[in-house]
């Protein structure tokens, strides 16, 4: 393809601003009506409604045109829709899903998880944003565009993302080819800030496995024994606790580290956005950022042993723990395990027994963000919310992104999202901020003149 960035024409630009603000109701009603739908992927849930989900996604893309079926490869089922665009034009991928995470207890939540409801500009919901309101920025570009679309559009919307993606590897070789772009647009990241738009180029990869400590071979009285014959527990708190160096840095040797974009971010920052409680301090060294996004993190998410309540005078024989290890873009994950691997087994306090069980890991990724389509995205949305957006990464991981640069390697890849630093995805009060929200569907609608604009050499 050719390269044009010249500056969009003022009238065009505005016909587009003032034709997604006339969309703003119906897109909202739409999604809406898909926030209704308590589509959680995980098996212990109704997955009536995650089938009643890809059916409402796939009603709403023939809606527009597009031809559309529903595929399932030994999971849930995704949503591959297409359009052809003018003779020449370059072909978009979308991709968002529709599956959602549990609510969690209800209690929890300020209005009811599954209705949506608006509040000081924001709309709550589960899924309202992850990633409902992707699916409905992808409709919004279409229609802003309908009948006249600049670009060949493909749509792909995937039902088990929050359960890790398990069948997108059989998707992707069984159906691939229906999903050849030019450019992939995935929408299921943030922005940097309300008002301040962003690319993401850098994700971390996951490791998580499950350790499992033993030093006795039954459970016996601490009045007994206590003193010569160490517990589970306690040599397992003392294993997880040679994971960090004195001042919070992951004391796993080998592991890769880089440094983050030079953006600003403050503690304070962090402290509002995580919640972290005053007099509790920041871990690890280095910048913020880097710690956040480009260096390895280890963190303990849960824990095998008796409950406060239920415990006894008793050397517990046997505990276990769950650990999540994010590493760096460019770590190989199995090479990161064996790493971890290794530490656990290497620091078993007393010649306690260990066993590591990989329970998880997904490829990181790191975009080479440069090139006419980066250009254009970053044009768009510049054009959307005037002002230039920033390229970020982001701590967390999303492995299917890596596992689409490697299924289609000549394509562009752009990582967006519809989300906020207060967005709160995954927990109680997840919500959408309605104004950038109109401004994620502008710029869309944008990257689609933009693109169609390019022609293939």
């Amino acid at each position: 393809m050719t390269d044009s960035t010249d500056q969009s024409d003022p009238a065009e630009l505005a016909a587009l601003r003032d034709t997604v603000r006339g969309l703003m109701p119906r897109l909202r009603t739409d999604l809406e009506a898909l926030t209704r739908i308590p589509s959680v992927s995980l098996p212990a849930f109704d997955q009536s409604h995650v089938d009643a989900s890809a059916e409402a996604t796939a009603a709403l893309l023939r809606a527009e045109g597009l031809e559309v079926e529903i595929v399932r490869e030994g999971g849930a089922p995704a949503v591959i829709g297409h359009i052809d665009g003018p003779d020449g034009a370059p072909t978009v991928m979308l991709y968002a899903h529709h599956d959602v995470q549990p609510p969690g207890d209800d209690a929890d939540w300020d209005s009811a998880p599954f209705e949506p409801t608006e509040r000081d500009g924001r709309l709550y919901g589960r899924g309202a944003a992850d990633d409902k309101a992707g699916i409905m920025a992808h409709i919004a570009a279409l229609r802003a565009h309908a009948g006249q679309l600049p670009v060949g559009v493909t749509v792909f919307v995937e039902g088990e993302e929050e359960v890790g993606s398990d069948s997108l590897m059989t998707i992707l070789e069984r159906h691939g080819d229906k999903l050849e772009a030019d450019a992939i647009v995935l929408a299921d990241s943030t922005n940097w800030d309300i008002g301040t738009p962003a690319l993401t180029t850098t994700l971390r990869g996951l490791i998580r496995v499950v350790v499992t400590v033993t030093t006795l071979d039954h459970g016996v009285h601490s009045g007994m024994f206590g003193g010569a014959v160490p517990d589970a527990i306690t040599a397992l708190v003392r294993l997880i606790a040679t994971l960090h160096d004195d001042e919070g840095n992951v004391a796993v040797t080998g592991l890769r580290s880089g440094e983050a974009a030079d953006l600003e971010f403050s503690e304070e920052r962090l402290r509002e956005e995580s919640g972290l409680l005053d007099g509790v301090s920041t871990i690890g060294s280095g910048s913020l950022l880097s710690r956040m996004w480009t260096k390895p993190s280890l963190t303990t998410i849960g824990i095998n042993a008796p409950s406060v309540e239920k415990s006894s005078n008793t050397l517990v024989p046997t505990a276990s723990a769950k650990l999540s290890m994010r590493i760096a873009a460019d770590e190989v994950p199995t090479d990161a395990f064996v790493a971890l691997e290794k530490h656990l087994l290497e620091n078993a306090p007393w010649g306690a027994k260990v066993e590591i069980t990989l329970d998880d890991q997904g490829a990181g990724f790191a975009a080479d963000a440069s090139g006419p389509v980066y250009d254009q995205a970053r044009a768009a949305f510049a054009d959307a919310w005037g002002k230039e957006p920033v390229d970020i990464g982001v701590g967390g991981s999303i492995p299917f992104v890596a596992a689409f640069a490697e299924r289609f390697p000549d394509a562009a890849i752009l990582v967006t999202g519809v989300e906020d630093p207060d967005t709160r995805a995954h927990g109680a009060n997840e919500s959408l901020h309605l104004g950038e929200f109109e401004k994620v569907c502008v710029a869309e609608a944008v990257l689609f003149a933009r693109l169609g604009s390019m022609r293939r050499s």
